[in-house]
């Protein structure tokens, strides 16, 4: 972020105590990296395609010519793989959850990753950060969702699953829209916004106090202000490295757990 640092400045240097710009929405935007016709080429999805080529490419080499005593990349690649069921898929659907081994465990790396990248040098900044990259998961997880419960319990069947049975009648009026909002918006909705807001706050926060330590810092009483500032630098960069985790975490559990849901014969 210094890059980012030194263009905010405006010409302001290290000890001349010069102001402090708010950071905000500005923050989130980059400018084209190129451009062909209509189609701009920006700094977050450059992030997006690096991601996915190191997650393929990672778990590619490894997994490529499996080994019976496996070296170092097959071990790492294994002990990941072993994780994900284990921690997630497993306790939400049993050993059936294997079958979608193959798609959680490439998702909960690419969004790992993809949270990881605010902390990396040069790059930082979480591409999940921005809605558009949340939106196509939530769509495929939910789209994977209607799908398989179409398949096991039928149209009908499946939405009639969403009311509890023995409901009295005049309650259905009110259950039948809370269920079908839930179901079709609610639970979409708040999938996509959880990961999408929580990268984005921890973002703008690390932001703010990166930018604070720069403004701050001047040869008086605002260098120790810009010495509390950077302490909460490296706080809020240790807490990301939680977070990155977390979301990553949470977001395919509750994939593993709709999953199981839909496959259930009653919601």
């Amino acid at each position: 972020m210094t890059g980012d640092l030194a263009a905010a400045a405006g010409g302001c240097h290290i000890f001349s105590g010069c102001g402090y710009p708010a950071p905000g929405l500005q923050n989130f935007d980059f400018k084209p990296l190129f451009t062909i016709g209509s189609f701009s080429f920006t700094k977050p999805m450059l992030v997006a395609v690096l991601v996915a080529v190191v997650v393929i490419a990672f778990f590619w080499i490894a997994f490529a010519k499996p080994k019976m005593i496996p070296g170092k990349t097959q071990s790492l690649a294994e002990l990941a793989l072993v994780q994900v069921r284990d921690q997630i898929l497993r306790p939400a659907l049993g050993k059936r959850g294997d079958t979608y081994l193959q798609l959680i465990f490439p998702m909960f790396f690419f969004i790992f990753l993809m949270n990881l990248m605010e902390l990396i040098p040069l790059f930082q900044f979480p591409a999940m950060s921005r809605i558009g990259f949340v939106w196509p998961l939530v769509l495929i997880v939910y789209g994977l969702y209607w799908y398989l419960g179409f398949k096991a319990k039928g149209f009908f069947g499946y939405f009639k699953g969403m009311i509890p049975s023995g409901v009295p009648a005049f309650i259905l009026i009110i259950l039948i829209p809370v269920e079908v909002l839930k179901y079709l918006i609610v639970q979409p909705f708040t999938l996509g916004v959880r990961l999408f807001a929580n990268m984005f706050a921890g973002h703008l926060l690390l932001t703010i106090f990166m930018i604070a330590t720069w403004y701050m810092m001047s040869l008086s009483i605002g260098l120790l202000f810009a010495a509390g500032s950077l302490f909460m630098v490296f706080f809020v960069f240790l807490l990301e490295l939680l977070v990155d985790l977390l979301q990553a975490f949470i977001f395919t559990t509750l994939t593993a757990t709709y999953i199981a849901d839909s496959l259930e014969t009653a919601h």
